[in-house]
């Protein structure tokens, strides 16, 4: 008989960095925003990608190059009244196969009267047996605005990667003055990857997109944006109503779906995509 020993304890990551832009005088006693504050521990890190006056973009990275079991990663963002931010990540996340135990994400972010975040993070990309929870939470002051995109790879199709054991529990929810406004969640494991060629599910997709664009208004940015729900390789619908404008996207793999959720960013935002998606010249 041979002897059974417990799994070895492995070393974990933990990383936690938080940034807080506001108004503030600058040259001259004119106002611009400002960042206020930059925190920064362990694995996660937020950087400006130039040195501005007038900051309005932050790039979060987990220095980890990935999440596993009992990792724990929180982004979090802070906007006063009046600031518009771009936030998004350096690369893809990816969640790598665990023991079993879960890897936590946390995005959180309170948004000032009058102000818009948009959190556009590049895609996650789940490996076999990866288990990763994610919770994103924006809070919306009255007459605030956000715009924010998830996009999930399933494994890597260029290494012709199939699924059949991997979870994903990914919760979204968007308040406004504490009061829901939309909340959307997706839950993925083996069970629904052993039935994902059904069409009531993924069909033949090995990646899918939600983006929301959500604020006074925003439903009528409907009619625009499904004008270009045509990207090929990929299938699109979207709906607006009652300050919601929300697609979705499935696609055979990571690039189109890339490609098309660059195409609806340039309809719901006056802004260039950020440089690290490096998707300018699509």
């Amino acid at each position: 008989m041979y002897a059974t020993h417990p799994l070895p304890m492995m070393q974990r990551s933990h990383g936690h960095a938080m940034a807080r832009f506001g108004m503030a005088r600058i040259e001259r006693g004119e106002a611009g925003q400002r960042l206020l504050d930059l925190r920064q521990s362990g694995c996660a890190k937020a950087f400006m990608p130039h040195h501005r006056r007038d900051p309005s973009e932050v790039i979060f990275l987990n220095t980890a190059g990935g999440l596993t079991d009992q990792d724990r990663l929180h982004y979090e963002l802070t906007l006063g009244d009046g600031v518009c931010v771009t936030a998004t990540t350096q690369t893809a996340e990816r969640a790598y196969a665990s023991r079993g135990l879960a890897a936590e994400a946390r995005v959180t972010a309170r948004v000032g009267a009058g102000g818009r975040l948009d959190w556009l993070p590049q895609e996650t990309i789940l490996f076999e047996n990866s288990n990763l929870h994610r919770d994103t939470r924006i809070d919306l002051e009255p007459g605030a605005r956000c715009l924010l995109v998830e996009s999930v790879v399933l494994g890597r199709h260029a290494m012709r990667e199939r699924l059949t054991d991997a979870r994903l529990l990914d919760q979204r929810l968007v308040t406004c003055a504490g009061r829901p406004i939309w909340a959307d969640s997706v839950r993925l494991g083996p069970e629904g990857l052993a039935r994902m060629a059904s069409p009531a599910l993924l069909g033949d997709a090995r990646a899918f997109a939600v983006i929301a664009l959500l604020g006074a208004g925003a439903e009528d940015a409907l009619g625009p944006l499904r004008q270009v729900l045509d990207e090929p390789g990929t299938r699109a619908a979207a709906s607006g109503w009652d300050g919601k404008c929300v697609a979705r996207v499935l696609a055979h793999d990571g690039w189109p779906l890339k490609r098309q959720i660059a195409r609806i960013l340039r309809v719901l935002r006056t802004a260039p995509l950020p440089r690290v998606w490096q998707l300018q010249g699509v």
